[in-house]
């Protein structure tokens, strides 16, 4: 099976992408590829990496022989993949990547640097890439993934050549999940939808019962802040829910990644006390996960906020008349019940309130005070307020 039927309905992408790989002249040294989150930007960064290295020249990105397969597992020793999951990329692992960006392939055609996430470059980290992505070595290629261009500062950005991905439609989702994952048709269409065309969450909510039922709890809770005591508690609900997500999967993780280190190491995982060269290296580990714990954290809610804000959208849609499908349609009540108690101009204020709780925690915010903040601006009018201006009138 072709790489690219992992690129869900972006066949203008895909075009790109193959265009680059088979006609001569069309390709260049470094790609930036932007897309909101779930439009599979990464994927369809891997894809690219798995056509360069394809073993079948006449068609590039087969799927099947070594070098696809080793690609998309994350193992080919020429594909360099950056996926950290602390909150910024300093300048030493920058100036690192600029330095392995010099050798040269050793199995495959190209030297290939991928960065998912390109937009926690730190500035003085871009300014570390700047060289190495002008002139980079003739068969070493930069893709580099960000959810807009705006997010690179404007030097690393104009020396790539870039790739836009849009939201692909909830009907190429669905189908995706049906074929590759064997969804039933009707949990594959609502999980779709559900999570707004994005392909990871869509497939979470197809597969898991928790997620379903926790995505029911964060879309019911704006009927639920009828007072600050509420809206604080709704609020605690949110930070403790992501943090023992967090700490669970960080909990599992340090203890294989602690035990592999020390046995890297030659260190005695069952001794007591270690000696000080091997507990500096524990620290940074420790430092580490803890980083990548706070980032987890961080994704969860905003996920959640996602969810949250997508109830005031279609209640927004409800009260104007709207003919646009509406995310979540399978809870009409609870839609058409918000529509009637928000003017529209309070539903469009609720949005705007969510989506600075967002800006707030990109900036660093600490989780619970913003939250707070955003759950009390949500908080119910004390009267349905019949000043609609659409179908609800």
């Amino acid at each position: 099976m072709s790489v690219f039927t992992r690129v869900v309905g972006q066949d203008r992408v895909v075009d790109t992408i193959r265009q680059a790989v088979t006609v001569p002249g069309a390709m260049t040294h470094a790609w930036l590829f932007t897309g909101p989150p779930g439009s599979g930007r990464s994927v369809a960064a891997r894809t690219f990496a798995a056509a360069l290295q394809c073993e079948r020249t006449d068609d590039p990105g087969c799927g099947e022989c070594s070098a696809c397969r080793t690609v998309l597992a994350g193992s080919h020793p020429d594909v360099k993949v950056v996926d950290t999951e602390q909150t910024f990329i300093k300048v030493g692992e920058a100036r690192e990547l600029a330095i392995e960006a010099q050798a040269r392939p050793t199995m495959g055609r190209w030297r290939v640097i991928l960065v998912e996430d390109a937009d926690r470059f730190t500035e003085q980290a871009a300014d570390a890439l700047l060289k190495a992505l002008e002139e980079p070595p003739p068969r070493t290629v930069w893709l580099l993934c960000a959810p807009s261009v705006d997010d690179l500062i404007v030097t690393v950005r104009s020396r790539c050549r870039h790739v836009r991905l849009g939201t692909p439609p909830v009907e190429a989702v669905a189908t995706l999940l049906i074929e590759r994952d064997g969804i039933d048709p009707s949990m594959a269409h609502y999980a779709a939808r559900a999570a707004q065309s994005h392909v990871g969450i869509a497939r979470r909510l197809a597969t898991d019962e928790h997620a379903r039922n926790r995505r029911r709890e964060i879309t019911s809770m704006p009927l639920q802040l009828t007072g600050v005591g509420a809206a604080l508690s709704a609020a605690a609900d949110l930070v403790a829910e992501a943090g023992e997500g967090a700490e669970a999967v960080s909990a599992d993780r340090a203890e294989s990644e602690r035990k592999a280190l020390l046995e890297q190491l030659g260190a005695d995982p069952s001794a007591r006390t270690q000696p000080p060269a091997v507990r500096s290296h524990l620290k940074r580990l420790d430092d580490r996960l803890k980083a990548e714990s706070r980032r987890q954290q961080h994704d969860s809610i905003d996920a959640a906020l996602t969810d949250l804000s997508s109830v005031y959208r279609d209640a927004l849609l409800v009260a104007t008349g709207s003919e646009v499908e509406l995310v979540n349609a399978s809870e009409p009540d609870l839609v058409t019940s918000l529509a009637r108690t928000f003017s529209v101009d309070g539903l469009l204020a609720a949005l705007e309130t969510i989506g600075l709780a967002r800006q707030r925690l990109i900036a660093n915010g600490a989780p619970l005070l913003v939250l707070e903040a955003m759950m009390i601006g949500l908080i119910l009018p004390s009267a349905p307020q019949g000043r609609h201006t659409g179908a609800l009138g």
